[in-house]
């Protein structure tokens, strides 16, 4: 480990800083071998080592493996501190010793008011987690065949929701005869989820999976000064500020955080980021952020539907629950168009797939791979795919690949030996194998010249255009043909907005209810503007709630 990162992950405390600290604390003794808390437990507290020494312990594995001791003046902790998630590791003592204890709410707290101490914490929790991922960490077990759309759906939410886990893979790896003989189950019962302290969960739903890791909050009976309805770059935005800035602030989203731009592999040209961030990261940052200014995330909620009513506007949620606010953020984006190709539909999540992420690449290795489209999206995949299968086939319609696409990643594509390009290409017809479970082929149909071929591939990824996640607005707010939603001067006409006050640049069509980001008419789809066009919407918000 470079000591850069020991110094980052495992700073100690000095003594004004413990003082300032034991104001929130009630002073412990535990004798060695006595659990501090235990993988598993919800709401765990906070540690500061006064004396003796406290071993974190990680049995993801099935044997005890010591992660680190804390020893005088270190703390334990991660980014579960603020998450409010179940904790993955336990802490021991490793011999008599004095501990600080702070509860979850009180550290919260702490970060929120004193930022000195918050920086050198929030630092250690987030370096934490990248040394643990690294570090060969288990976690959470799933069991399934690489050819299962549930499986892959587990995957998929779990990595969106940065809990870490172990894919065991039913057709390929060795272990899997041992592991199902130790859970007593067949073949044919997977996917299968082993989570740290809890019963094993058959095929779990994503809701099943977020309550047992506690992933998903409930929701307090209150009226919200905000709630914003997805938890993309915009969502996010307007949660960080939003809480920041006083407002009682609820962040609701269908799958996790991230929207589109979580499926980004990496984003190279978002300002203040030289090396790239990939879109996960960038949104688990915003997340942490948000949450210590006390904005809330639930997720997976959906909202069903959205109505007005004595000047508060009311959200149904799929569970029946109903939860009121004084404004409401649509910040839902949009998603890719489906690839319509027979055979298509029956092969998502197990050949064909709208995302690039590790929870796909893991499935690529050392293989050719197809993609669609010709937007950024479609190249960040290629860059990033290139590095793992061993042929990466980019298919566009036209025949200008900086038409939709940033420069920096056009020059990408051209010096990356494994990727080619083919222009005025679009898949013609898709070819399976193993009772149509597996992709196998594709072929190919170009227009100029004319003329088809057939080529191998293991995965297809796509990226075609973006529709709008509004189905559930059309008849509460005004869209456009395609759906996105209307917003400030598009929807300033008589007949549709009803006051004598011209609408705010990022309000609907009814008053209090703003819209930012890819799901709004005109947006510029990019990370960096829905960021902006988030943030934007919060101080709208401000200026409504002073109005009203």
């Amino acid at each position: 480990m470079p000591p850069n990162q020991d110094l980052t992950a495992f700073p100690k405390l000095n003594d004004a800083q413990i003082v300032a600290l034991s104001k929130f604390a009630t002073l412990k003794s535990f004798q060695a071998g006595e659990t501090l808390f235990a993988a598993g437990e919800r709401d765990f507290k906070f540690f500061i080592v006064k004396s003796g020494e406290v071993a974190i312990v990680d049995h993801s594995s099935g044997q005890d493996k010591i992660v680190t001791i804390h020893e005088p003046k270190e703390f334990t902790g991660d980014v579960d501190m603020l998450t409010g998630r179940v904790v993955l590791v336990s802490a021991i003592a490793r011999s008599a010793c004095e501990v600080y204890e702070i509860s979850a709410a009180d550290l919260r707290r702490i970060l929120s008011e004193m930022p000195s101490v918050s920086d050198i914490l929030l630092s250690a929790f987030l370096m934490r987690r990248q040394l643990l991922e690294e570090s060969g960490f288990v976690g959470i077990r799933v069991v399934g065949s690489r050819y299962s759309q549930d499986t892959h759906r587990i995957r998929e939410f779990l990595a969106k929701n940065t809990v870490p886990f172990t894919w065991i893979d039913l057709e390929n790896d060795p272990r899997v005869d041992t592991l199902l003989a130790q859970f007593q189950l067949s073949a044919d019962e997977t996917p299968v989820v082993a989570c740290s302290g809890k019963a094993i969960l058959r095929n779990p739903s994503s809701a099943q999976l977020a309550d047992c890791l506690g992933i998903r909050k409930p929701l307090e009976l209150m009226v919200y000064d905000l709630v914003a309805i997805g938890a993309g770059p915009a969502g996010l935005a307007a949660a960080v500020y939003g809480a920041s800035e006083g407002l009682k602030t609820l962040v609701l989203d269908m799958t996790g955080p991230g929207g589109q731009a979580g499926a980004s592999s990496r984003i190279e040209n978002y300002m203040g980021f030289p090396n790239g961030l990939s879109g996960a990261d960038l949104a688990n940052r915003a997340v942490l952020q948000a949450q210590k200014f006390g904005a809330t995330l639930s997720a997976p909620t959906e909202v069903l539907g959205l109505h007005s009513e004595n000047g508060y506007h009311l959200l149904q949620l799929e569970n029946g629950q109903e939860v009121s606010a004084k404004c409401v953020l649509i910040s839902t984006g949009a998603s890719y168009r489906k690839l319509t190709v027979d055979g298509c539909e029956q092969l998502e999540g197990r050949g064909v797939y709208y995302a690039a992420t590790a929870v796909e690449a893991q499935l690529c290795r050392g293989a050719p791979v197809v993609i669609v489209g010709g937007g950024n999206s479609a190249g960040q995949a290629a860059v990033y795919l290139s590095e793992r299968a061993s042929k990466v086939l980019l298919l566009i319609r036209g025949g200008d690949l900086g038409k939709n696409m940033s420069h920096y990643l056009t020059q990408r594509i051209d010096h990356t030996s494994n990727i080619e390009v083919r222009r005025f290409t679009e898949i013609s017809k898709i070819h399976s194998v193993h009772g149509d479970e597996a992709l196998a082929a594709v072929e190919l149909s170009c227009s100029q010249p004319h003329q088809s071929d057939t080529v191998a591939c293991l995965a297809i990824f796509v990226f075609i255009g973006a529709v709008p996640h509004t189905t559930w607005l059309q008849d509460t707010i005004q869209l456009d043909k395609d759906g996105f939603v209307k917003t400030g001067l598009q929807v300033a006409e008589p007949g549709v907005w009803p006051l004598r006050r011209q609408p705010f640049l990022l309000e609907t069509s009814r008053p209090g209810i703003f819209a930012a980001g890819d799901v709004r008419c005109g947006s510029i789809k990019r990370v960096a503007s829905a960021v902006g066009e988030g943030s934007m919407a919060v101080q709208f918000v401000h200026e409504y709630l002073a109005s009203s």
